[in-house]
C-alpha cells in the first residue's frame, strides 16, 4: 500500500461514522487489531479547550526527561500525520502504510469513523516503537469518545470546560462536563484545570468520588499572575516562577495543570521529572494554530479557536497588543459565529471576513453583515490569498499586525501557504 491508497483507505471512512450509544465499535475494533492499547501506558486528556496546550506542556517535560513519549492529538494542523507523533516526530509515511494495510486486512464492515482508524493506527505504531508513556488526547466529549477504550491510564487531565458541539455533548456546561468527565476510571485519579467554574468542579469531584478516585485541583491562592513582558506570560506557582512563551492569558492555566501532572507522576508513579525540566517545557512550548505568533514584516497571529471561549480568549490577548489590529476571519455554520465576530471586529481596525476554506464555511458576506454591526470597517473575500495580502497591505502601511482567525482550518490553510 503506498500512501495515495493509505490515505485513500483512511477517507473512505466518514467523519463521524455510524452512530454510537457505547464503545462497543471501538472496542471491536481494537479487538480485531490485537489490542495494541492494552501494552501502553497512558496520560489521558479531555476538555473543550486547552487540550492541546496542556498535551504538549506534559509530553514536553517527559521527553526533556528522558522519556520516550507518543503523543495523538486532534485535529491535525498542517496534514494528518501530525496528530500521530513520538517524542515530537510524526509517523513517517511507510509505517503509516504499513500500519494501514495491516489494519485493513483484518478489520471488518463495521461503519467506523476515520478517528477511530486513526486511533488504531496510533496505538499500534506507539505499541511497535515501545513508547514509555502516550500522552492521549480526547476528540470529542470523552465518555463515549473511541480513546476512552484505553483501561486505567496512569492519570486523566480534564481541561477547561465551556459550550462546544452542543450538538452532540449538550446545551449546557454541566451536559458537557458529564462527557469529559467519563473518562475518569475507577480507582485512579484526575487533574481538573484551575479555571473552571464552580459547577463544573462540584461535578467533576462527584464522578471523581463515585470511582474511588482521587481528585486533584490547584488552589487559585497557590496561583499568582505577574507583570506582562513581550513575549511571555509570567506567573507564580507554589511560589516558583514560570514563562510561558506561548501567547495568552489562559496559558499559565494550561501549564499549572500540566505542572501538577508531572508531580502527580512523580509523587505517586514513580516518574522521574526534575522541577528543571518542567520548567523548561512550560518556557519553550509552543503549539501550531493556538495563538501563534509568527515574526515578520508585518507579525502574523494565527488562532484556530473557533468556539466562544476559545475567541474570548484570543480577544483578551488582542486587547493588549499596542498596534493597529488587521483581522482575516472565517467561521463553520456549526459553531456560535456571531457573538465571536463581533468579538473580534470590536479590536479589529478593519476585518476581512473569507469563506471557501471548508464546504460549512459561513459565507463572507454574513460575517461581514455582523462586524459592521460592530462599527468595524470591513472586507469581503472568498480567497484566503486575497484577504492576507490585503490585509498585509495595510498592517505594513501603518505599522500593524495581522491576525488570521476563527477556525482550524483556516489557520491550518494559511500555514500551509507559508510552508
Amino acid at each position: 500500500m503506498n500512501f495515495e491508497e493509505c490515505m485513500k483507505f483512511i477517507n473512505s471512512y466518514t467523519k463521524s461514522g455510524g452512530k454510537i450509544t457505547d464503545l462497543s465499535r471501538a472496542e471491536n475494533l481494537m479487538k480485531l487489531i490485537g489490542n495494541p492499547e492494552k501494552k501502553l501506558d497512558f496520560i489521558h486528556v479531555a476538555g473543550t479547550n486547552g487540550k492541546g496546550s496542556t498535551v504538549e506542556y506534559i509530553s514536553n517535560a517527559l521527553i526533556y526527561s528522558g522519556y520516550k513519549v507518543g503523543q495523538f492529538t486532534s485535529p491535525f494542523v498542517l496534514h494528518y500525520t501530525d496528530r500521530i507523533r513520538i517524542n515530537g516526530v510524526e509517523i513517517d509515511k511507510e509505517s503509516l502504510c504499513g500500519i494501514c494495510e495491516f489494519i485493513k486486512n483484518r478489520i471488518d464492515d463495521k461503519p467506523y469513523s476515520q478517528f477511530e482508524i486513526t486511533m488504531a493506527i496510533a496505538m499500534w505504531w506507539f505499541d511497535m516503537q515501545g513508547c514509555d508513556v502516550v500522552v492521549l488526547e480526547t476528540g470529542i466529549g470523552g465518555l463515549l469518545d473511541c480513546t476512552n477504550v484505553i483501561e486505567k491510564p496512569l492519570l486523566s487531565v480534564i481541561t477547561s470546560i465551556s459550550l462546544d458541539h452542543t450538538a452532540i455533548l449538550g446545551e449546557t456546561v454541566e451536559e458537557i462536563a458529564v462527557h469529559k468527565a467519563g473518562i475518569i476510571k475507577q480507582n485512579s485519579a484526575v487533574i481538573l484545570s484551575i479555571d473552571n467554574k464552580h459547577n463544573v468542579k462540584r461535578l467533576v469531584e462527584k464522578v471523581a468520588r463515585e470511582k474511588n478516585a482521587e481528585f486533584i485541583m490547584p488552589d487559585n491562592h497557590d496561583f499568582k499572575h505577574c507583570a506582562i513582558e513581550s513575549g511571555n506570560k509570567p506567573f507564580t506557582y507554589k511560589k516558583q516562577q514560570y514563562k510561558t512563551s506561548m501567547l495568552g492569558f489562559h496559558q499559565p492555566m494550561n501549564a499549572i495543570t500540566a505542572i501538577e501532572a508531572c508531580h502527580y507522576l512523580v509523587d505517586k508513579k514513580d516518574f522521574k521529572i526534575s522541577d528543571e525540566n518542567i520548567r523548561k517545557s512550560v518556557e519553550t512550548t509552543t503549539v501550531k494554530a493556538r495563538l501563534q505568533y509568527i515574526d515578520g514584516n508585518p507579525p502574523v497571529i494565527v488562532d484556530g479557536g473557533h468556539n466562544p471561549a476559545g475567541i474570548e480568549q484570543l480577544f483578551y490577548t488582542l486587547m493588549y497588543i499596542d498596534k493597529d489590529i488587521y483581522s482575516i476571519m472565517g467561521m463553520i455554520d456549526s459553531k456560535d459565529y456571531p457573538d465571536c465576530v463581533r468579538d473580534i471586529a470590536r479590536c479589529s481596525k478593519v476585518m476581512f471576513t473569507v469563506d471557501g476554506f471548508a464546504p460549512n464555511a459561513v459565507p463572507s458576506e454574513t460575517l461581514a453583515e455582523i462586524s459592521r454591526t460592530a462599527g468595524t470597517h470591513t472586507g469581503v473575500y472568498h480567497s484566503l490569498n486575497d484577504a492576507v495580502k490585503k490585509a498585509k497591505d495595510y498592517a505594513i502601511l501603518n505599522n500593524g499586525i495581522v491576525v488570521v482567525c476563527g477556525s482550524l482550518y483556516l489557520a491550518s490553510e494559511y500555514l500551509n501557504s507559508i510552508e
